[in-house]
């Protein structure tokens, strides 16, 4: 895949077909968007293009939380796994927040990506002012030579709720993590560098990898999560993490800790992916390392089991 953080210095190479949207999560009703895309890639020998932004226009502008499902590397990830030719993570500076949609078809939809299609939500909006939407753009395809499709939003099976971020974001920060991933489509996770921590696991028999999260990135409840951990190189583990400050030996420090099972491994450098399946219990403060570690025995039981 490229990777494309200077839309504006770039050529795509043939035509193309785009999708356009800020992608946090990438969430069922954005595999929706992106799977149309690769029909009509597929279908006319085009390349894939998925353009977004390296921060999203709302949160620039103070109309959504800053903390989002994906961090930018997290998206980019996950859109590579998809098999797309192309990503464009374009920087949301003062002169694409005040190019008019018209400059945008030209200068980035046509001169820049070639694009012979187009598709979008049916919420898309762009240029300054968000004045550009899906109607305007079928007109700018009907002068340019592209086609646009527009869809409508996937909806929750269980209670016709339109998908969106804010409603993953919603059951994320409610600690309701199953009903995330039937939003997603996947199970919620955290990914990062494994760094080295205070080694209390070690010394009390429960080994643990720690990761710490970017400040951009919105985590759920502080607590213990029954986990699914991705090592890189392709290993998995069943595992049990703990999100939060530990107040029995530390007090300060927002951490993700995550017990490996069955694992031995020196891992530190490597990056993990860890996936959240289940809300065990709040985080807690003990009396004494000791009950902490009877707690994290029961704690380790009831995940095995789990898995």
């Amino acid at each position: 895949m490229e990777y494309i953080r200077e839309p504006f210095s770039y050529e795509c190479k043939g035509r193309s077909v785009v999708t356009l949207g800020k992608f946090d999560g990438v969430h069922r009703g954005h595999q929706m968007l992106i799977g149309r895309m690769e029909e009509l890639a597929a279908e006319n020998d085009w390349n894939t293009v998925v353009f977004t932004f390296d921060i999203s226009p709302q949160v620039c502008m103070g109309s959504t939380p800053r903390q989002m499902l994906m961090t930018n590397s997290e998206r980019k990830d996950f859109i590579e796994r998809m098999d797309i030719d192309i990503l464009v993570e374009c920087p949301f500076t003062k002169e694409v927040m005040n190019m008019t949609p018209e400059k945008f078809v030209t200068d980035v939809l046509i001169d820049r990506l070639h694009a012979a299609a187009v598709v979008i939500g049916d919420d898309f909006r762009f240029g300054k002012n968000r004045a550009g939407d899906g109607a305007f753009l079928q007109k700018m395809g009907k002068k340019y030579g592209f086609s646009v499709e527009i869809t409508g939003k996937k909806t929750d099976e269980e209670n016709g709720r339109e998908i969106s971020s804010s409603y993953v974001r919603e059951e994320v920060s409610a600690g309701r993590l199953e009903k995330a991933a039937g939003l997603l489509g996947y199970n919620f996770y955290i990914e990062g560098k494994i760094v080295h921590g205070r080694h209390l696991g070690t010394t009390i028999g429960i080994p643990t990898i720690n990761i710490v999260p970017s400040g951009d990135k919105l985590l759920p409840p502080n607590g213990v999560y029954f986990s699914r951990t991705e090592i890189e190189g392709g290993k998995c583990y069943n595992s049990i993490t703990n999100i939060g400050v530990k107040p029995t030996v530390d007090g300060e420090n927002l951490t993700v800790e995550t017990n490996l099972f069955d694992c031995d491994e020196d891992l530190y450098g490597k990056k993990a992916r860890v996936s959240l399946l289940h809300f065990s219990r709040p985080e807690m403060q003990f009396a004494s390392v000791d009950e902490l570690k009877k707690q994290m025995n029961r704690d380790i039981a009831e995940a095995r089991k789990y898995a």
